[in-house]
């Protein structure tokens, strides 16, 4: 088997010079494609391990994208973005069809960008379940943990 490796280096300062030209049309082309993000982050892949974590970056995105939650850079949001559509592109690094590796970019560049909003995403969870917990005394909500 060929080896796969990629330069990580690389592949930063990819993530980091296109996080940038992330629009907010990306943010509904995301939102759009959940349920085949959902998809290749289910299994035993590298995305895998993830999969809590897409939750509630959805969870984010759709309160960011609904106005209900803006106290969040907009770098972070097109962060988080721009990882979820690189998850979708079969053009990348590594190409995804490739058994056993095809993912390794993808969970690296979802790993660097889970790193870069690490405090944002802190925060946010702080307020989602001060907003739950508003919102059960009301009767409504989406639980994300």
């Amino acid at each position: 088997m060929k080896n796969f490796n990629f330069d990580e280096e690389k592949l930063k300062k990819f993530v980091e010079e296109n996080i940038p030209k992330v629009t907010e049309k990306d943010i509904q082309r995301v939102l759009d494609k959940e349920k085949e993000l959902r998809k290749k982050f289910q299994g035993n892949t590298p995305l895998g391990q993830f999969v809590k974590d897409l939750k509630i970056l959805f969870s984010m995105i759709k309160d960011y994208a609904n106005g209900l939650y803006r106290e969040i850079p907009w770098l972070s949001i097109a962060a988080i973005v721009f990882a979820l559509l690189y998850v979708l592109s079969p053009v990348d690094f590594i190409p995804d069809f490739i058994p056993g590796v095809g993912y390794v970019d993808d969970a690296f560049v979802m790993g660097l960008v889970l790193m870069m909003i690490k405090e944002d995403l802190y925060r946010y969870r702080e307020w989602k379940v001060q907003s739950e917990l508003k919102n059960s005394t009301q009767g409504g909500g989406e639980n994300i943990t």
